[in-house]
C-alpha cells in the first residue's frame, strides 16, 4: 500500500486529523505543527489526493451518531469515550435518539442526508438488508458500535462470550438450576447473551429449561431498564421450583431483580446467586458480580475509525470485538471476593 496521512501522522508525532487540517490549509494548526507536517509529507515523498482534498473542504464538520435507548448508561459511557476523542478534532457530534429500533430508520435518513455529516456511527441496531443498502447508496463513512457487518467498520463487545462466562462462573459455584433474565428478544446484545448462556448449560449437561428465562416486558428502552428487570424477577420467583441462581443480561435490570429477591423475603447470595451484565458504577458499590464492558474505550475507538474512514476512504474494513471482563463480587457466592476478576483479554480482531 502507498503512504497514508496514517504514516505522515506517526512520523511527526501528531494526530491523523492534524495532518487532515494541514493539507487543508486549516486555521486551526499552530505553525510549527504546520512546518513539521509539511517537512515529513516532503521528506516521505507523500502527495495528497487532489479530489479527496476538495471533498475533505466541502464536508459539514459534524459526526452524526444514531443511539437507541439514549439514557442507558452503556450508551452515555460509550458517547462519553467517542466526544472526547472528537474533542480533539475538527469534528462536532450530532446524536440522534430513537427511542426504539423502528425509529432508528427516520433518523438514519436525516444523519444521511448530502452535507448534513461527514460520517455516521449506528448503536446496538440490527443492520438488515435494507439499511446496509441505504448505506451504500450513501457512500458516507460508516462505523458501527456494539452491531457487526462485513461491510463497515465496526466495535463491539463479545455479547456472546460474556454470557458464556456469566453462566460457566455459576456453574462453577455448584449452581445448577440458574435462570435468565432477558431483555427484549429483538435485542441483539440480548439475544447473543443468551446464546452464551445456553452454550455454557450445554457443555454442563444441562439443557436450558425455557420455563427459566423470563423477558423484560417494559416497552421502554428494549426492557433495558429497572422496572424491567424487577418484573421478569417477579415472575421467576414464581416458577416452582425456583431458580438457585439468574443471569441477568444488564446491571440496570439486576437493579430491579435485587428489589424483587428483597421484597419476596429472599438474600443475595445466600438465597440466590446474582450476575449482571456492564458494570455500572452502582454496581460496584451494590457488590454485584458482572461482565464489565469496556465502554469509554469502546467510544474512543469508534471515533478513531470514523476519522479514519473520513481521511482515508479506501482503507480495508476493519472490526474490533472486546473481550468482556468477570468480575467477582458478593452476589454470587458465599465469600466471593469483591473485585477479583476472572482472566480475560481485549481482543481485537482486524480483517
Amino acid at each position: 500500500m502507498g503512504l497514508t496521512i496514517y504514516d505522515i501522522a506517526r512520523e511527526a508525532g501528531v494526530s491523523i486529523a492534524t495532518v487532515s487540517r494541514v493539507f487543508n490549509n486549516s486555521p486551526r494548526v499552530a505553525p510549527h505543527t504546520r512546518k513539521r507536517v509539511l517537512e515529513v509529507a516532503r521528506r516521505l515523498g507523500y502527495q495528497p489526493h487532489v479530489s479527496a482534498q476538495s471533498l475533505a473542504r466541502r464536508q459539514a464538520q459534524t459526526v452524526a451518531a444514531i443511539v437507541p435507548m439514549l439514557t442507558n448508561y452503556f450508551f452515555v459511557e460509550v458517547l462519553r469515550g467517542l466526544q472526547d476523542r472528537l474533542a480533539e478534532t475538527n469534528f462536532d457530534l450530532l446524536v440522534y435518539a430513537a427511542p426504539t429500533l423502528s425509529d432508528v430508520d427516520a433518523h438514519l435518513e436525516r444523519a444521511l442526508q448530502r452535507g448534513r455529516s461527514a460520517g455516521v456511527m449506528i448503536f446496538s441496531t440490527p443492520i438488515t438488508l435494507e439499511r446496509v443498502e441505504r448505506l451504500q447508496r450513501s457512500r458516507q463513512p460508516v462505523v458501527l458500535v456494539d452491531s457487526f457487518h462485513p461491510d463497515f467498520d465496526s466495535v463491539s463487545i463479545d455479547n456472546e462470550q460474556g454470557g458464556y462466562l456469566a453462566a460457566r462462573h455459576l456453574l462453577e459455584h455448584g449452581y445448577r438450576r440458574i435462570g435468565l433474565l432477558m431483555a427484549h428478544p429483538d435485542s441483539v446484545p440480548a439475544r447473543e447473551r443468551r446464546h452464551g448462556y445456553e452454550r455454557a448449560l450445554r457443555e454442563a449437561g444441562l439443557e436450558p429449561d425455557p420455563d427459566l428465562i423470563v423477558a423484560s416486558t417494559d416497552p421502554h428502552n428494549h426492557g433495558y431498564t429497572e422496572e424491567g428487570g424487577y418484573e421478569a424477577m417477579k415472575q421467576l420467583l414464581e416458577r416452582s421450583p425456583r431458580p438457585e441462581a439468574v443471569f441477568v443480561v444488564s446491571d440496570i435490570m439486576a437493579l430491579g431483580a435485587l428489589r424483587a429477591i428483597e421484597e419476596a423475603g429472599l438474600r443475595v447470595p445466600d438465597d440466590l446467586g446474582l450476575i449482571g451484565f456492564d458494570d455500572l458504577r452502582v454496581s460496584r458499590f451494590l457488590g454485584l458480580s458482572t461482565l464489565r464492558q469496556p465502554m469509554y474505550e469502546m467510544g474512543k475507538l469508534a471515533a478513531e475509525k470514523l476519522l479514519r474512514r473520513i481521511a482515508e476512504p479506501e482503507l480495508p474494513v476493519t472490526s474490533t470485538v472486546f473481550a468482556p471482563r468477570l468480575i467477582c463480587r458478593r452476589t454470587c457466592a458465599p465469600g466471593a471476593r469483591d473485585g477479583q476478576p476472572e482472566t480475560a483479554t481485549l481482543s481485537r480482531n482486524q480483517t
